[in-house]
């Protein structure tokens, strides 16, 4: 496949609103494709590489110093110099990186250069992410979309699945499976407007404390143990401690679910951002350890000596999680069908200094990957987690800074962010100047006092309550709202969704 042919099929993507024809696009497509792989990974904006060390300036100077060609230039042609630009190191190497970007720009279309730069810099968000690529996969192959989504909680990456399933078919796909030192997405939660309304939807309920840590996926086998973050970034050398405790575990195989957290000397939590400094932490980390230890507490047990748990409902998975962890390391919980035993739990967390609650079902699976109903979060005070899609320029005593903020949510059919208000509250001085600096790494457009930025980074917004709205397209609009931290360990795509806003806003409408 050429780059040519690919870059038609994102522009035909982003350009339809129906899934049905995003996915008959892109099944058409994963079936031409030599190389399926970098179809899913290149629609999905990410690199086989990672990171090739080409920067937002270095591509803007490769497009300056080439003018646009008309070669089809093949997709494995592409793939190879990108190898080759991230294979450049040592002296000279910047220069050498950018003449061999320039060269590739020179031989392609405009369409083909925007889609490229934007697939270095990370701008390209379109209707064909994960979400459409799944079923685009399972179009192409014809496997059940299920068996295609399975697949991929359990890969944490859409394109070996894409590949095992076009190119070996559907038993292939049973080599996704758990296994300790490979890391799975993690189940996520949605928000409940309060306890009542949990506890009403689940019944009786495990409640567990919802600490304001780090989430933390905890492998074990044997001796070797392996440290993964939400994002599933292995952090293993960053917490020593933690990989000290976890051998000492009562398992000689062992996947835990869990949270790391900064406590102080009264054991209550110091803020997440002091959590933070010891996962952006990489050198110095014995000195760290002595100056601010962590405390790790699990919540889970995915899998323990052999046995997988996923499709295990809660109450067996809690059952070998008792079994091999520590109580002292296992969150505070409390197993209740009762609301105002649940209030009293609820009270007694806040008392602890943490956020809320976590409602369970106890007949819940772990579903990898998705945010299901079977768990719920309840906060102190309403809190969603947003993008960012744009900045206005402030006034007065923050002029020269970008203050007002444009808040989005995803969609859940198109994948597109969907705008929910503004806000300028809850930020400092530190805070103004680090976002107008981030803001204008990420600018897109200008329009007028508005700087439209590429929507990748993510903030907690606390707000009052969601009204209807006929403002926004949404039709909903956040009240009161207002910034309480950026979510530096989220990515764009684990925002909440329109349809979660939603659900918060039927709830308030009673």
């Amino acid at each position: 496949m050429t780059l040519s042919e690919l870059v038609n099929v994102s522009t035909a993507v982003s350009k339809t609103r129906s899934r049905l024809k995003k996915r008959a696009l892109l099944g058409d497509c994963l079936r031409a494709a030599g190389s399926p792989s970098l179809v899913v990974n290149y629609l999905s904006g990410t690199l086989p590489q990672g990171r090739i060390g080409v920067g937002p300036a270095m591509v803007r100077d490769a497009l300056n110093d080439s003018k646009p060609g008309d070669e089809q230039v093949p997709l494995a042609d592409v793939d190879a110099l990108f190898t080759t630009i991230a294979d450049a190191s040592g002296s000279g190497s910047t220069k050498a990186k950018r003449e061999l970007l320039a060269g590739l720009f020179g031989r392609i279309t405009d369409d083909e250069r925007r889609f490229l730069a934007g697939l270095l810099t990370g701008e390209i968000r379109q209707g064909a992410l994960e979400g459409v690529l799944i079923e685009g996969i399972a179009e192409a192959s014809g496997i059940e979309t299920d068996r295609i989504r399975r697949a991929v909680m359990l890969a944490a990456d859409p394109a070996p699945v894409a590949v095992a399933a076009l190119v070996d078919g559907e038993q292939a796909l049973d080599q996704f499976r758990v296994e300790p030192l490979k890391a799975i997405r993690p189940m996520l939660a949605q928000p409940s407007e309060s306890i009542a309304d949990a506890m009403s939807d689940l019944g009786t309920a495990a409640l567990q404390y919802k600490m304001d840590g780090a989430r933390i996926q905890v492998h074990k086998r044997g001796d070797e143990v392996r440290i993964f973050t939400r994002q599933l970034h292995d952090v293993t050398s960053r917490l020593p401690e933690i990989v000290d405790r976890v051998r000492e575990m009562a398992a000689d195989t062992l996947i835990l679910d869990g949270e790391a957290i900064a406590l102080g000397k009264d054991n209550r939590p110091l803020p997440f951002q002091v959590t933070m400094r010891r996962f952006g932490r990489s050198s110095d980390v014995a000195d760290m350890v002595n100056k601010l230890p962590m405390s790790d507490f699990y919540f889970d047990c995915l899998y323990a000596d052999g046995a997988e748990l996923i499709d295990e409902p809660l109450s067996e998975r809690q059952r070998a999680l008792d079994t091999v962890v520590p109580e002292a390391s296992r969150i505070p919980q409390c197993i209740s069908d009762d609301e105002r035993e649940a209030a009293e739990f609820l009270a007694r967390a806040f008392d602890d200094g943490h956020e809320g609650l976590m409602a369970k079902s106890l007949t819940s699976t772990y579903m990898a990957g998705n945010r299901g109903a079977d768990w719920r979060k309840i906060k102190q005070v309403h809190t969603l987690d947003l993008v960012i899609i744009a900045a206005e320029w402030g006034s007065g005593r923050r002029k020269g800074w970008l203050s007002n903020l444009h808040l989005a949510a995803r969609d859940d059919e198109t994948d597109e962010f969907v705008m929910l208000g503004k806000t300028f509250k809850g930020l400092t001085d530190k805070t103004l100047k680090w976002q107008t600096d981030a803001f204008l790494e990420r600018e897109v457009s200008r329009e007028e006092h508005v700087v439209h930025v590429r929507p990748e980074l993510v903030v907690e917004i606390a707000v009052n309550d969601i009204q209807e709205s006929q403002q926004y397209p949404a039709g909903m609009a956040l009240r009161f709202a207002r910034v309480k931290r950026y979510r530096k360990d989220k990515a764009p795509n684990e925002a909440d969704t329109v349809s979660t806003v939603r659900q918060l806003f039927e709830a308030g409408r009673g």
